[in-house]
């Protein structure tokens, strides 16, 4: 499908993907956002339009307070694009500390640090054996479930799709927040992962308990050496099942791939401290920028 010359733009469509995948096998992003099933899945929740200036594609977003924004060029003259759309009054969010080393240093602009929004980089295999005493809770949790629960581990697929989304179902009606419009969004985008998983080539585990899924992960290889889980949902009533299929994930699939990202914590205190329990090795430091 033909990309229009900026301003002019249009949505974001599965055609896209081959586009975008090749964009993103040439920069190896380690950003969580830059993959297309990421970009592909909120497209709705953020209204991705794509447009092109000269040769780099541009896509604008609007975030949940309603502001808009871009995501940083892709191919062509990065540095020529950022400066228009800075010129232009938009923020360019998700920057990269690499990206901006490699592509701003001629580019007047304020890079501001959005910590809600670091992702969060652990060793893969260290979530897949829980070395140590650093671990030795999450150890614990698991072995409480293991030993309440016969359970099974199997690879996801579209036998296991109905169970999913019943688990998710129940998952959201026991979670939801009053008037979180975000939350919404986030359950449709897992909706739609778990229905075109093979589409998107994303790959995933579930976890059952007496023939029904009660727990699942689902993500995709980021970059050359690193695994994106994208969405992870666990019975709430079953102690020690969240840890379990963290694990499993990590132990199962992309088993070359050196690091995992599990992405942002967007600022809610308990999903910040659950995600630094697991000690990770890196935040992955994003910047938005600003003109001047």
């Amino acid at each position: 499908m033909e990309i229009p010359v900026w301003p002019a733009s249009r949505p974001l469509d599965m055609a896209d993907k081959p586009l975008f995948d090749g964009l993103f096998e040439q920069l190896q992003p380690r950003v969580s956002e830059l993959s297309f099933a990421g970009l592909y899945l909120f497209r709705t929740a953020h209204e991705y339009r794509l447009s092109r200036i000269k040769d780099a594609i541009v896509l604008q977003g609007r975030g949940y307070d309603g502001g808009r924004y871009c995501l940083p060029p892709l191919g062509g003259d990065v540095s020529a694009a950022c400066a228009l759309l800075l010129e232009s009054g938009l923020e360019i969010y998700g920057v990269e500390e690499d990206f901006a080393a490699r592509f701003l240093t001629n580019v007047e602009c304020a890079a501001v640090e959005d910590r809600d929004s670091f992702d969060y980089l652990y060793l893969r295999e260290e979530m897949a054996t829980l070395p140590g005493n650093r671990f030795h809770k999450k150890k614990n949790r698991i072995n409480y479930f293991t030993a309440r629960h016969n359970h099974e581990v199997h690879t996801f697929s579209a036998r296991y799709l109905c169970g999913c989304l019943q688990l998710l179902d129940e998952w959201a009606r026991v979670a939801e927040v009053e008037g979180n419009r975000s939350f919404g969004l986030e359950m449709d985008a897992t909706v739609e992962a778990l229905s075109q998983a093979e589409e998107l080539g994303l790959e995933g585990i579930v976890v059952t308990v007496g023939n029904e899924v009660r727990a699942f992960a689902v993500g995709e290889r980021l970059n050359h050496d690193t695994v994106v889980c994208h969405f992870e949902k666990a019975d709430h009533f079953m102690e020690g099942l969240s840890q379990l299929v963290n694990r499993e994930f990590c132990r199962l699939l992309f088993s070359d791939c050196r690091y995992v990202n599990r992405e942002q914590d967007l600022g809610e205190p308990g999903l910040r401290n659950a995600k630094l329990s697991y000690h990770p090795v890196e935040l992955v430091k994003k910047f938005r920028l600003r003109g001047l």
